[in-house]
Protein backbone atom coordinates (compact mmCIF):
# COMPACT_ATOMS: atom_id res chain seq x y z
CA UNK A 1 0.00 0.00 0.00
CA UNK A 2 1.48 3.43 -0.78
CA UNK A 3 0.56 5.87 1.87
CA UNK A 4 0.83 10.11 1.38
CA UNK A 5 0.75 11.48 5.44
CA UNK A 6 0.98 14.98 5.98
CA UNK A 7 1.25 16.73 9.37
CA UNK A 8 0.36 20.41 9.85
CA UNK A 9 -0.55 20.49 13.38
CA UNK A 10 2.68 22.81 14.43
CA UNK A 11 4.62 24.85 13.59
CA UNK A 12 6.53 22.62 10.59
CA UNK A 13 4.97 21.02 7.91
CA UNK A 14 5.17 17.79 6.70
CA UNK A 15 4.62 15.18 3.91
CA UNK A 16 5.80 11.44 3.58
CA UNK A 17 5.58 8.59 1.32
CA UNK A 18 5.38 5.22 2.89
CA UNK A 19 5.34 2.19 0.23
CA UNK A 20 4.27 -1.77 2.11
CA UNK A 21 5.67 -0.16 5.20
CA UNK A 22 8.98 1.39 4.27
CA UNK A 23 9.18 5.43 3.78
CA UNK A 24 10.26 5.80 0.27
CA UNK A 25 10.62 9.77 1.45
CA UNK A 26 10.09 12.66 3.30
CA UNK A 27 9.78 16.37 3.61
CA UNK A 28 9.92 18.87 6.56
CA UNK A 29 9.93 22.97 6.66
CA UNK A 30 10.13 24.62 9.19
CA UNK A 31 10.71 27.96 7.33
CA UNK A 32 8.19 30.78 8.66
CA UNK A 33 5.67 30.04 5.93
CA UNK A 34 2.06 29.57 6.70
CA UNK A 35 0.78 26.08 6.12
CA UNK A 36 -1.31 27.55 3.20
CA UNK A 37 1.31 28.07 1.27
CA UNK A 38 4.06 25.28 2.00
CA UNK A 39 2.04 22.03 2.55
CA UNK A 40 0.91 21.88 -1.52
CA UNK A 41 4.91 22.33 -2.69
CA UNK A 42 5.87 20.01 0.07
CA UNK A 43 3.76 17.03 -1.18
CA UNK A 44 4.56 17.51 -4.95
CA UNK A 45 8.46 17.35 -3.45
CA UNK A 46 7.79 14.25 -1.85
CA UNK A 47 6.02 12.58 -4.35
CA UNK A 48 8.91 13.61 -7.28
CA UNK A 49 11.62 12.54 -4.51
CA UNK A 50 9.77 9.01 -4.21
CA UNK A 51 8.73 8.90 -8.04
CA UNK A 52 4.92 8.16 -7.15
CA UNK A 53 2.15 9.84 -9.05
CA UNK A 54 -0.14 10.97 -7.06
CA UNK A 55 -2.66 8.70 -8.61
CA UNK A 56 -0.50 5.98 -7.28
CA UNK A 57 -1.80 6.86 -4.01
CA UNK A 58 -4.01 4.25 -2.20
CA UNK A 59 -4.47 5.98 0.83
CA UNK A 60 -3.89 9.55 3.23
CA UNK A 61 -3.03 9.74 6.62
CA UNK A 62 -3.42 13.53 8.17
CA UNK A 63 -2.32 14.79 12.22
CA UNK A 64 -6.07 15.56 13.25
CA UNK A 65 -4.25 17.77 16.06
CA UNK A 66 -4.04 18.32 19.19
CA UNK A 67 -1.89 21.81 17.92
CA UNK A 68 -2.38 24.67 15.78
CA UNK A 69 -6.34 25.07 14.90
CA UNK A 70 -5.32 26.95 12.00
CA UNK A 71 -2.98 23.84 11.38
CA UNK A 72 -4.91 21.03 11.78
CA UNK A 73 -7.60 22.35 9.18
CA UNK A 74 -5.09 23.51 6.54
CA UNK A 75 -4.39 19.83 6.16
CA UNK A 76 -7.30 18.19 7.11
CA UNK A 77 -8.68 19.85 4.25
CA UNK A 78 -6.05 19.34 1.99
CA UNK A 79 -5.88 15.73 2.69
CA UNK A 80 -9.64 15.71 1.79
CA UNK A 81 -9.16 17.37 -1.09
CA UNK A 82 -6.59 15.04 -2.10
CA UNK A 83 -8.77 11.64 -1.26
CA UNK A 84 -11.50 12.47 -2.87
CA UNK A 85 -9.74 13.60 -6.29
CA UNK A 86 -7.90 9.84 -6.42
CA UNK A 87 -11.44 8.19 -4.97
CA UNK A 88 -9.01 7.09 -1.69
CA UNK A 89 -9.60 6.33 1.80
CA UNK A 90 -7.92 8.17 4.19
CA UNK A 91 -7.02 8.30 8.49
CA UNK A 92 -6.82 10.86 11.37
CA UNK A 93 -3.67 9.97 13.32
CA UNK A 94 -2.90 12.04 16.77
CA UNK A 95 -0.03 14.36 16.77
CA UNK A 96 0.90 12.82 19.86
CA UNK A 97 0.53 8.97 18.79
CA UNK A 98 3.23 10.86 15.93
CA UNK A 99 5.70 11.94 18.26
CA UNK A 100 6.05 8.91 19.95
CA UNK A 101 7.84 8.01 16.34
CA UNK A 102 10.14 10.63 16.90
CA UNK A 103 11.36 8.09 20.17
CA UNK A 104 10.86 4.31 18.58
CA UNK A 105 11.08 1.64 21.14
CA UNK A 106 11.90 4.06 23.84
CA UNK A 107 11.78 2.19 27.47
CA UNK A 108 9.09 3.46 30.16
CA UNK A 109 6.45 5.74 29.70
CA UNK A 110 6.73 8.43 27.15
CA UNK A 111 4.82 11.59 27.70
CA UNK A 112 4.12 13.63 24.49
CA UNK A 113 3.51 17.19 25.31
CA UNK A 114 2.12 19.85 22.92
CA UNK A 115 2.71 23.45 24.73
CA UNK A 116 -1.08 24.80 24.70
CA UNK A 117 -0.03 28.02 26.82
CA UNK A 118 -1.16 28.99 29.79
CA UNK A 119 0.55 26.31 31.38
CA UNK A 120 -0.84 23.61 30.20
CA UNK A 121 0.10 20.99 27.57
CA UNK A 122 -1.70 19.03 25.06
CA UNK A 123 -1.24 15.42 26.32
CA UNK A 124 -1.15 11.58 26.16
CA UNK A 125 0.92 8.76 27.94
CA UNK A 126 2.09 6.08 25.49
CA UNK A 127 4.54 2.76 26.12
CA UNK A 128 6.28 0.79 23.21
CA UNK A 129 6.72 -3.00 24.03
CA UNK A 130 7.59 -5.65 21.42
CA UNK A 131 7.57 -2.63 18.76
CA UNK A 132 4.14 -2.10 19.29
CA UNK A 133 3.11 1.48 21.11
CA UNK A 134 0.59 0.96 23.40
CA UNK A 135 -1.74 4.05 24.68
CA UNK A 136 -1.79 4.36 28.26
CA UNK A 137 -3.79 7.75 28.77
CA UNK A 138 -6.31 9.08 25.99
CA UNK A 139 -5.11 12.76 24.67
CA UNK A 140 -6.14 15.53 27.00
CA UNK A 141 -5.41 19.32 27.70
CA UNK A 142 -3.96 19.20 31.36
CA UNK A 143 -1.92 21.62 33.54
CA UNK A 144 1.89 20.76 33.77
CA UNK A 145 1.98 20.89 37.61
CA UNK A 146 -0.58 18.24 37.48
CA UNK A 147 0.88 16.06 35.02
CA UNK A 148 4.21 16.14 36.06
CA UNK A 149 2.57 14.49 39.88
CA UNK A 150 1.78 11.43 38.02
CA UNK A 151 4.14 10.34 36.27
CA UNK A 152 7.15 7.74 37.16
CA UNK A 153 10.53 7.86 37.23
CA UNK A 154 12.49 7.50 33.95
CA UNK A 155 9.60 8.96 31.86
CA UNK A 156 11.03 10.29 28.07
CA UNK A 157 9.68 13.77 27.13
CA UNK A 158 9.16 14.95 23.31
CA UNK A 159 7.56 17.48 21.85
CA UNK A 160 7.72 21.16 22.18
CA UNK A 161 5.61 21.68 25.29
CA UNK A 162 8.87 19.23 26.96
CA UNK A 163 11.14 22.00 26.04
CA UNK A 164 8.81 24.61 26.85
CA UNK A 165 8.24 23.55 30.48
CA UNK A 166 11.90 21.18 30.95
CA UNK A 167 12.89 23.64 34.03
CA UNK A 168 9.83 22.35 35.65
CA UNK A 169 10.16 18.55 34.46
CA UNK A 170 13.95 18.45 35.67
CA UNK A 171 12.70 19.86 39.08
CA UNK A 172 9.55 17.48 39.64
CA UNK A 173 10.93 14.28 37.67
CA UNK A 174 13.24 11.74 38.34
CA UNK A 175 15.72 10.32 35.85
CA UNK A 176 13.21 11.78 33.02
CA UNK A 177 14.66 12.24 29.19
CA UNK A 178 13.97 15.38 27.53
CA UNK A 179 14.41 14.66 23.71
CA UNK A 180 16.36 17.42 21.43
CA UNK A 181 14.98 20.23 19.38
CA UNK A 182 15.51 18.44 16.34
CA UNK A 183 12.84 15.66 17.17
CA UNK A 184 10.36 18.19 19.19
CA UNK A 185 8.25 18.42 16.69
CA UNK A 186 5.62 15.48 15.50
CA UNK A 187 6.62 14.68 11.56
CA UNK A 188 4.98 13.11 8.99
CA UNK A 189 6.69 9.81 9.07
CA UNK A 190 5.20 9.52 12.22
CA UNK A 191 1.85 9.84 10.74
CA UNK A 192 2.42 7.53 8.06
CA UNK A 193 3.69 5.06 10.42
CA UNK A 194 0.68 4.72 13.04
CA UNK A 195 -1.69 4.96 10.13
CA UNK A 196 -0.64 1.32 9.21
CA UNK A 197 -2.39 0.01 12.15
CA UNK A 198 -5.47 2.32 11.99
CA UNK A 199 -8.56 1.73 9.57
CA UNK A 200 -9.07 4.22 6.51
CA UNK A 201 -12.62 5.36 6.03
CA UNK A 202 -14.02 7.76 3.78
CA UNK A 203 -12.31 11.28 4.04
CA UNK A 204 -15.42 13.23 4.73
CA UNK A 205 -15.26 11.50 8.48
CA UNK A 206 -12.46 12.52 9.43
CA UNK A 207 -12.08 15.43 11.96
CA UNK A 208 -10.24 17.33 14.26
CA UNK A 209 -8.75 16.57 17.70
CA UNK A 210 -8.79 19.99 19.43
CA UNK A 211 -9.15 18.76 22.79
CA UNK A 212 -9.80 22.85 23.61
CA UNK A 213 -12.13 25.62 22.26
CA UNK A 214 -10.11 28.05 19.63
CA UNK A 215 -8.80 31.27 21.88
CA UNK A 216 -11.98 33.33 20.32
CA UNK A 217 -14.54 31.17 21.67
CA UNK A 218 -13.23 31.09 25.19
CA UNK A 219 -12.75 34.32 25.40
CA UNK A 220 -16.22 35.04 23.64
CA UNK A 221 -17.58 32.51 26.40
CA UNK A 222 -15.47 34.54 29.23
CA UNK A 223 -17.12 37.76 28.04
CA UNK A 224 -20.86 36.50 28.11
CA UNK A 225 -20.26 34.77 31.75
CA UNK A 226 -19.60 38.36 32.73
CA UNK A 227 -22.67 40.11 31.49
Amino acid sequence: MNILAVESSGAAAGAAVLCDGTLRAEGYADTGLTHSEGLLPLIDSVLAASKIKIDSIDAFAVSAGPGSFTGIRIGIGTVKGLAYGNGAKACAVSSLEALCYNVPNSKGVICPMIDARHNEVYNALYKWEDGTLYELCAPRAIFVSELLKELPEGTVFVGDGALAYSAEIAENTVNSIITPPHIALPRASGIALAAVNKNFTDAAEISPIYLKKPQAERELIERNEKK
